[in-house]
């Protein structure tokens, strides 16, 4: 077994110069190995990046078929009177949006991103109501609720863009998700009894409220907060 001269370092049978500090291996009893495979590969490789291009060419096709095989089949083979298609194309433009616009385009804000979503569940719901016959059901009450969700997400992807900490983030997630469950339940009450009776969704405000006063508390201490984050490790 040889060492490196300089560094004392172990060396291989297969190597010419230390790996560690480029000392040439002079060693007459024990001469360089030129037929083993060396024990690290000699030159630097790159996994290829995936062309997104591709990919999402991919994912449309992939999605497309599936829609119009569907389409096909309701319509000549298996027509029951009811457009039940329209869930399988609904779902697939919805995962098609979730989808393709973020991978071709790697640097869209997350408040678009989330817009899109919210479009996406829209356009879904809609198609819904298409085969249930319901466009009074979702301009009354699927609508006003897909938009307030889709506002509450856009408003919390701009705040959260702009670089917060994981606890502010914590809180902020926290808050949307009460100020949503309460306009879930007054879009229904107005929807049901045209007006507004506060119930199970003060419930979940309650909860989050409950969750939400000691994280600021810990935010605004710089003990406690220095203290959560080592041991949560944030």
């Amino acid at each position: 077994m040889s060492y490196c001269v300089n560094c004392g370092v172990e060396l291989d049978p297969t190597a010419s110069a230390c790996p560690l500090c480029q000392t040439p291996v002079v060693n007459p009893r024990q001469p360089v190995d030129t037929e083993l495979p060396p024990p690290f590969p000699s030159r630097r490789e790159e996994v290829q990046p995936v062309n997104k291009i591709e990919v999402a060419l991919l994912l449309s096709s992939m999605l497309g078929s599936v829609a119009v095989v569907c389409g096909v089949l309701n319509l000549f083979f298996l027509h029951s009177g009811r457009p039940w298609s329209l869930y399988v194309i609904g779902a697939a433009v919805m995962l098609w949006i979730w989808l393709v616009p973020p991978l071709l385009f790697r640097g869209m804000p997350l408040w678009v991103r989330l817009g899109l979503d919210a479009c996406a569940v829209g356009v879904y719901v809609y198609l819904i109501s298409i085969d249930l016959q319901g466009l009074g059901w979702y301009l009354g009450l699927a609508l006003p609720i897909i938009l307030t969700g889709g506002a509450i997400m856009v408003a919390l992807g701009l705040i959260l863009s702009r670089g917060r900490s994981i606890l502010t983030s914590i809180t902020l997630i926290i808050g949307a998700i009460g100020l949503f469950v309460m306009s879930i339940e007054f879009y229904v009450d107005h929807w049901l009894h045209q007006a507004y009776l506060p119930g199970w969704s003060l419930v979940v405000a309650a909860i989050c409220a409950a969750l939400i006063i000691p994280l600021v508390i810990v935010r605004r201490r710089p003990a406690l907060r220095d203290e959560v984050r080592r041991r949560f490790h944030m």
